[in-house]
């Protein structure tokens, strides 16, 4: 009997072992660039749904301009244009080694307005085209506070999409870039639920 136990432990064991062979190279989606980069789907999505989402914060950064906003709520602008300008760039730099499109953006001429043909898809914290035009349109008194409160989403979005990266991305530059994005965006929303009086 003990033999037949250990047998059937034994057979057991092998058993999910060759199933956790079997299951990972069906998961595992990786592909090697042409410069040697190791990139997976998750990479290629946090790319191209970043440069997007980022480049409608530069937007909104954008309807700061002129405005009668607090000192404070002004450097909050500038460095979210500071930090995320160049990571559309080096977003933009991955994409391309991996022969992968870039996507457009609302930033490009023929979307500058809302128009254009811009797959948003279901982007967390991501303004529609009303939302834009709504904060373009507030009034001057009202400006701070809706912007405050619309970044906030924003960047609540952003955290959640660098998340995913971090759990499913395979490209380290990209899942170091999302930890940085957690993490400063994280200190930003904070700062504006401060600047709210939240």
């Amino acid at each position: 009997m003990k033999k037949i136990a250990a047998l059937v432990a034994t057979l057991a064991a092998l058993l999910a072992l060759a199933g956790c062979g079997e299951d990972e190279p069906a998961n595992d989606d990786t592909r090697t660039a042409s410069n040697g980069d190791e990139f997976n789907d998750a990479d290629v999505a946090f790319a191209t749904d970043m440069i997007q989402h980022h480049a409608q914060a530069l937007s909104m950064v954008d309807l700061t301009l002129g405005r009668p906003i607090d000192p404070e709520v002004e450097t909050l602008a500038e460095d979210i244009r500071a930090a995320q300008a160049p990571e559309i760039e080096q977003m933009t730099d991955w994409l391309t080694a991996w022969d992968e499109p870039v996507p457009a953006t609302m930033r490009d001429h023929a979307n500058a307005h809302g128009e254009g043909d811009m797959d948003m898809g279901d982007m967390p914290g991501m303004m529609s085209a009303e939302d834009m035009a709504a904060l373009e349109g507030t009034p001057d008194a009202e400006f701070q506070e809706r912007f405050l409160q619309m970044m906030i989403e924003h960047h609540e979005g952003a955290v959640e999409m660098a998340k995913t990266e971090q759990s499913d991305g395979r490209f380290g530059p990209a899942i170091e870039l999302a930890e940085a994005i957690e993490s400063s965006q994280t200190d930003e929303i904070a700062l504006m639920q401060d600047l709210l009086g939240s």
